[in-house]
């Protein structure tokens, strides 16, 4: 008798075990869904964990933005002056729009990032996952995490992301942009030649291999080199860069690379993955896709053996032009031909369903939002609508060139960033967006 009711009791606990066990997958199941379903209802929550109202849209941004500053805001903010850095004024106004924002969060990768339970359980480009000795052994090396000490020690930073924007050509808004404590440049837009509509200065130039300048002599002497990593190559790549290695120009590239960046290892930093996450599913609102890259784009993964492509794949139109976004360069077909890797057509995919990859723009603006106080943009916007007008500053290909963009959803980018230049959280120079 007494083994029957221990065999019974046993059960019973096994059947509760099991569950409970269900009951948690399911509900993890079920916090991912919410994650890859982009057409559905999405509850939106504040910092504090409370749902939020009818009056914000399914991401969690007021769906009637206004101009005007909030009340509170207004009174904090009255006696500052035209021209005076307001502390955490771009997350004040971007909490009052969007109450899921959170600030806190580093800008940069430094010695503890295996701890960061927000990207550790991500691969590229959205977090880490895999990449924790190639991290290690890039920072062993560079030893620095933050920004320049003359810089952490402002009480108030005011930021500006310049965009490559055709826009920005003869607006001779170079002194206004030299005014801001950062200045962000993407990829390898040059500044050289260009001063008077782009400026001198370079604080943080932001990039991934394909996109980085391949003569040292374009880089500015006291900018910080910034890697933004899309896939597990960049790592490598940043890894050769550092320590002076030997660079395979086609080692998983869909184009040729950087082979050297002059720069000292302590002037190097890994941007925090987190705002590529965060730009492209809680501000964005792009397929979570089960936190890959969407598909379409085969993902980079070397415990998969398979080969995959970069952040901007090109997408060959009828002019044999790659799309250009925020931070990007037209490719054309010629240098397309020493590509080491292709989009075949059967991987076009036919909507924009799968496209989960903010543009560098759009991730620096999040890094921004988190890390100044102020942030401006300038060189931002594609107007299709004028098809002759020049599709980067520094460059004579118009506006036509552009076909589509299978890697980007940039309508979705636009609306993002015009919430946040309506509600004034940012300021758009230009007025390209």
């Amino acid at each position: 008798m007494g083994l029957l009711i221990f065999v019974r009791n046993l059960l019973l606990a096994l059947c509760l075990f099991l569950v409970l066990g269900f009951l948690y997958y399911s509900a993890w199941k079920l916090h991912l869904l919410q994650w890859e379903d982009s057409n559905s209802v999405v509850l939106s929550f504040d910092s504090a964990g409370q749902t939020l109202g009818s009056e914000y849209d399914r991401l969690g941004f007021l769906l009637k933005l206004d101009s005007k500053l909030p009340a509170e805001l207004a009174t904090k903010y009255a006696n500052f002056s035209e021209g005076t850095c307001k502390p955490g004024y771009a997350s004040a106004l971007m909490t009052a729009i969007f109450p899921r924002f959170s600030k806190p969060a580093p800008m940069f990768l430094d010695d503890s990032f295996r701890k960061w339970a927000r990207i550790r359980e991500f691969v590229p480009p959205f977090g880490i996952k895999g990449q924790d000795n190639l991290i290690k052994a890039i920072l062993s090396v560079t030893k620095e995490y933050r920004l320049t000490p003359a810089l952490d020690s402002l009480s108030c930073r005011r930021c500006i992301i310049v965009g490559n924007g055709g826009v920005l050509a003869n607006k001779s808004l170079g002194s206004r942009i030299d005014d801001y404590d950062i200045v962000v440049r993407l990829n390898s837009a040059p500044v050289k030649g260009f001063e008077k509509d782009v400026g001198h200065k370079t604080t943080l130039r932001i990039t991934y291999p394909e996109g980085a300048m391949q003569r040292p002599e374009q880089y500015e002497r006291d900018s910080l080199f910034v890697l933004a990593g899309f896939k597990w190559q960049d790592f490598k790549w940043l890894k050769y860069i550092v320590y002076k290695e030997r660079v395979s120009a086609s080692d998983g590239f869909w184009k040729s690379v950087a082979t050297r960046v002059p720069k000292e290892p302590p002037e190097i930093r890994i941007l925090n993955p987190y705002f590529i996450q965060e730009a492209a599913f809680t501000l964005i609102g792009l397929p979570f896709n089960n936190g890959l890259m969407g598909r379409g784009v085969r993902h980079l993964d070397p415990g998969r053996g398979r080969r995959g492509l970069g952040p901007e794949v090109p997408w060959q139109g009828r002019t044999g032009a790659r799309v250009g976004t925020e931070g990007s360069a037209l490719t054309s077909r010629a240098q397309l031909r020493g590509a080491s890797l292709r989009v075949s057509a059967s991987l076009r995919p036919p909507s924009l369903a799968f496209q989960n990859i903010p543009t560098l723009g759009s991730v620096a603006v999040t890094m921004a939002l988190h890390g100044c106080d102020e942030v401006a943009v300038a060189g931002f916007g594609y107007d299709m609508s004028t098809p002759n007008a020049p599709l980067h500053y520094y460059e004579t290909v118009r506006m036509a060139a552009i076909r589509e963009s299978w890697t980007h959803n940039i309508q979705r980018e636009k609306e993002f960033l015009r919430k946040l230049v309506k509600a004034r959280v940012i300021t758009d120079l230009t007025s390209g967006i």
